[in-house]
């Protein structure tokens, strides 16, 4: 992610910080500015325009600290959250902010990038929106479907979670690498399907007219094939090809947002455009030897590997597909 500094002492900020640690000023996310800025007493920040923000409603209720232009109303992130668990629901909304948290950095990194998320009020079609559900008194369904993202809040508990990645036998699982993956499914909807895309995308994924549910069911009775590891960045992509895409696309959008932190801290030197295609020489030049190394500082901690995945070279062209995507 980008380096954040308070506007009023120059301190290093984090990108949920509602208030600076060191001169204790008050702060927002202007999404317009992509960038973290002081805010008064009364919760406005005035921009460049003259334009007056307004810290989210929804501050104390999930920790956002987006601004929007309507005082008193809640900020375009937290509009595109279409159900949230209800008050009543201590676990859900105990679990709530964490979702909404992830969900924040995914759309803060999808504008850098330049990806267009249009919102049901925008595109009632085709626009994204999230399904923030929580599990406690019905069985939740992680998954997206028609521009609607669905969400487990369970996904919030560490020890839940944790004991779900066991049990699947996953290296990774977090709340935004579900986002991130979900969000590959959008986007396959939106930029590929039934575009002069989706020819080249089947070379590369597969055949995504076969039986999604045919796909579910041979992977958790067979498991994936003996050699998955020559072609696919993880078990759960030799699924079904859209599995593949989501998982390549969430892939993506890890590598580049730890590039860019990296980069913004001074931990690596390489312009920003390199995030551009070919996607696949950042990856063998910056991304490879950059990921070796925070696993290997990671095991300094008595961790597990930050990166626990390998990347064959099937893969760097299915990267690159991706990447692709991105608006000039």
């Amino acid at each position: 992610m980008k380096v954040y500094e308070c506007k009023v002492c120059g301190n290093r900020l984090y990108f949920e910080n509602s208030v600076c640690v060191g001169c204790g000023t008050y702060l927002g996310f202007s999404r317009a500015d992509d960038d973290i800025v002081p805010v008064d007493s009364h919760g406005v920040y005035v921009d460049a325009r003259g334009t007056q923000q307004h810290v989210c409603r929804n501050l104390d209720l999930s920790g956002c600290t987006w601004l929007t232009e309507v005082e008193g109303g809640q900020c375009s992130a937290c509009a595109m959250t279409r159900t949230r668990p209800s008050d009543a629901d201590a676990k859900g909304i105990a679990e709530f902010p964490v979702a909404e948290r992830a969900k924040r950095q995914l759309l803060a990194e999808l504008d850098r990038l330049g990806f267009v998320v249009a919102d049901r009020a925008t595109d009632p079609e085709r626009g994204l929106c999230f399904d923030m559900l929580s599990s406690v008194d019905e069985n939740v369904v992680i998954g997206h479907a028609d521009g609607v993202i669905t969400i487990d809040l369970a996904e919030a508990d560490d020890a839940h979670r944790e004991q779900v990645r066991d049990r699947l036998d996953e290296p990774y699982r977090t709340m935004l690498g579900h986002l991130r993956h979900e969000s590959g499914h959008y986007f396959e909807w939106i930029l590929v399907d039934g575009t002069d895309r989706q020819e080249r995308c089947r070379e590369l994924f597969g055949d995504d007219t076969v039986s999604y549910q045919d796909a579910i069911d041979r992977h958790y009775e067979q498991g994936p094939p003996a050699d998955w590891a020559a072609s696919y960045i993880s078990t759960y992509a030799t699924m079904h090809p859209y599995e593949d895409f989501a998982e390549t696309w969430a892939h993506y959008l890890h590598i580049c947002d730890t590039v860019e932190s990296a980069v913004a801290t001074g931990l690596i030197v390489t312009p920003t455009d390199d995030v551009r295609t070919p996607f696949s020489r950042l990856v063998t030049t910056v991304w490879s030897p950059l990921s070796l190394s925070l696993n290997l500082i990671n095991r300094s901690m008595g961790d597990d590997d930050l990166y626990p995945f390998v990347i064959p070279a099937p893969v760097l062209d299915k990267l690159d597909f991706v990447a692709s995507l991105r608006p000039a």
